[in-house]
């Protein structure tokens, strides 16, 4: 992560020896200072799908440099080879010659005569629609280039770096159309500006006149690439939480939802982690940036950075979305705890190209979803038994994972050997968190808990400190009981599955296996559907009628139904779309006298459209697995319940 440049400002008696010392410091400071890199990038003239980008590099002592684009990025734990979308990469001297290039492979190039390069040049396509052979970058983390409606900067696809200069300092300057607003967690050195006389004397790009210039100025890459930009129309809020202004900024296209309806659902659980948190946040300006599509999507999501993150979603209503969003917004904000205060050495000095895994993802990714619904049951937002189904989603989802793969080794093996086992992060590694902290609250009486611990852990680290990866776990027994180094070496470290029967009991909460229970039908499952193309879309169609429920069956369903309707709304075609969708019709259906679905059937070899209809009932529907409280629980269960959900007097 970026570590920040102090700067020490010296008062001094004016005396010839010492304002001779002092005049050399000074003059030492404003050369380093004036050959940072300086970055140029267009955003009013778009070629191609295409931007131009125009770096004045810092001074380069060797005859010889590379120059590189990441690979990967940290949060993403993929790879990206954002190289890939840069074309007509090319490096000039002073006069304007051109200097030899060679692309050594995706997102390196080899530049000789290094000492002269006076500018470098390169056109760069977005990752959204202009899709290059390759890895599939995950949105959150990609570029959008769409002229006159939006751009969506992740520095990381649009600036590199030299080899062994990266902790130089960066200066954007960025081109924009005059009506459009640069939504960041980055705060500007000046807006509606112009380019620097340097720049405009080594031929750089001519702002024309209906755009201006907002110009942006970090201490190092690390710090750039955590820095996230979208330019569009403005379409904020800001919300004040503690000691730091919150910017929403979104992009709605067709403005079906706006960031002040953002800003209002989110705002009730970001002020509930400021007080979670101790009532102050280690960050003066905080951005949520939303970038929603109106395309269909497979996949979205969001990523997290130490000052934004960024949310690449569906666009739909806010009532649609209401609970998803501050979900997304909880677990988002609180890494501005862990990694922003509390990193190893690999995630404080990333290796962008040649990346080296950290151990401690269950604490990164998995402590952070434990406390985005922690926070949520100890300040009312979500009551003790949601609180409780989130945590069977998350017992029931991790199932389908390897439970004895030691949550070191998938850390480590996150890239590649165990790529397939990191969404357990979010799941195994929550559960993680949780029985943690219910046997933290047990050795210490209730009284402390991985709150605690993870504030503990900021306060011995902060944003410039980073631990040792190997270290951590004696770190944390140093700071708490021998037995919690135990708990981490036997389930996060070693192979053994945690009993989350017998944690969960320490609390008075029962785990129930198997039953059913009585509840309106939604009519299909993942039993019994399966996908269908229909008019160019892919939509859900009846896989197995044998494995319909007792409602899809008295509806008459049949293998090979595609459903267009159900009680009268339209399915959207197959994606993230449809949970939304269903959830829904979950609110509507029990109003219903009478369920009714669409579909197109096969008959006699020609498709045919009917509507099928039959008398709305409740169902026995099975249950793999129950998470109730006692009611019988123990006065001493009863108390660590209380420490468990309940905030600290």
């Amino acid at each position: 992560m970026p570590e920040h440049v102090k700067l020490l400002v010296f008062k001094f008696n004016i005396m010839n020896k010492l304002k001779f010392i002092c005049l050399g410091l000074l003059f030492t400071t404003l050369t380093w200072a004036a050959t940072p890199y300086k970055y140029v990038i267009d955003l009013t003239r778009v070629s191609d799908d295409r931007v131009l980008v125009e770096l004045a590099p810092p001074k380069i002592k060797q005859d010889e440099i590379i120059f590189y684009l990441p690979k990967i990025i940290p949060g993403t734990y993929a790879i990206a080879d954002y190289g890939r979308m840069v074309s007509d990469f090319e490096a000039f001297d002073k006069k304007g010659n051109a200097l030899l290039v060679k692309r050594l492979d995706d997102n390196t190039w080899k530049i000789s005569n290094a000492k002269k390069i006076a500018k470098i040049s390169y056109w760069v396509d977005d990752t959204y629609d202009n899709p290059k052979e390759g890895a599939e970058i995950f949105q959150p983390a990609g570029t959008n280039i769409a002229e006159g409606e939006n751009f969506l900067l992740n520095t990381s696809g649009f600036f590199g770096y030299f080899e062994g200069m990266k902790k130089e300092t960066f200066e954007l300057n960025i081109i924009r159309p005059k009506n459009f607003y640069g939504a960041t967690g980055l705060k500007a050195e000046a807006t509606n500006t112009s380019l620097s006389r340097s720049l405009r004397k080594r031929d750089f790009i001519t702002p024309d006149v209906n755009s201006t210039v907002d110009r942006f100025e970090v201490s190092d890459y690390d710090r750039l690439v955590d820095s996230p930009l979208m330019y569009s129309k403005a379409d904020t809020a800001v919300i004040k939480v503690a000691n730091t202004e919150v910017l929403v900024a979104s992009y709605s296209p067709n403005n079906k939802v706006t960031a002040k309806e953002i800003a209002t659902s989110i705002k009730e659980v970001l002020a509930a982690q400021s007080t979670f948190l101790g009532g102050k946040l280690p960050v003066e300006k905080y951005a949520f940036i939303f970038y929603f599509t109106d395309q269909p999507v497979v996949s979205y999501g969001a990523l997290e950075h130490s000052f934004s993150s960024l949310y690449f979603m569906p666009e739909q209503t806010i009532q649609q979305m209401n609970q998803q969003l501050r979900d997304f917004a909880a677990h988002e904000f609180f890494h501005i705890v862990t990694p922003l205060t509390i990193h190893s050495e690999e995630i404080g000095s990333f290796d962008f190209n040649d990346p080296k895994m950290s151990r401690h993802l269950w604490m990164y990714e998995g402590m952070t979803e434990y406390f985005a619904g922690s926070v949520q049951v100890k300040y009312d937002l979500v009551s003790p038994d949601e609180y409780l189904d989130m945590l069977r989603e998350k017992i029931l989802t991790s199932a389908q994972f390897k439970d004895d793969l030691p949550f070191t080794e998938l850390s480590l093996g996150a890239l590649d050997t165990y790529a397939d086992q990191y969404y357990n992060v979010y799941m195994k590694g929550a559960l993680i968190g949780m029985a943690l902290d219910i046997k933290l609250r047990k050795l210490s009486d209730g009284a402390y808990g991985v709150q605690d611990m993870m504030a503990g852990l900021s306060k011995k680290y902060g944003m410039e400190k980073s631990f040792q990866d190997d270290k951590l776990f004696s770190e944390i027994v140093a700071m708490t009981y021998p037995e919690v180094g135990e708990f981490l070496n036997t389930y996060v470290a070693g192979n053994t599955p945690i009993n989350y029967e017998e944690v969960l009991a320490e609390v008075g909460v029962n785990m129930i296996e198997g039953g059913t229970t009585k509840q309106y039908s939604l009519i299909i499952s993942q039993e019994s559907i399966a996908a269908a193309e229909y008019n160019g879309k892919r939509m859900l169609a009846i896989g197995n009628q044998d494995k319909l429920d007792a409602m899809g069956k008295a509806l008459g369903l049949q293998n090979g139904d595609i459903i267009l309707k159900m009680n009268g709304d339209e399915l959207p075609e197959l994606g993230p779309e449809i949970n939304n969708f269903l959830g829904g019709q979950f609110q509507k259906i029990p109003e219903l006298e009478t369920m009714s679905v669409t579909v197109i059937r096969a008959v006699d070899g020609e498709p045919k459209e009917m509507t099928l209809t039959a008398p709305n009932q409740q169902i026995d529907v099975p249950i793999a697995l129950t998470l109730a409280f006692d009611e019988n629980a123990t006065p001493a269960q009863l108390k660590l319940r209380k420490a468990w959900l309940e905030p600290k007097n």
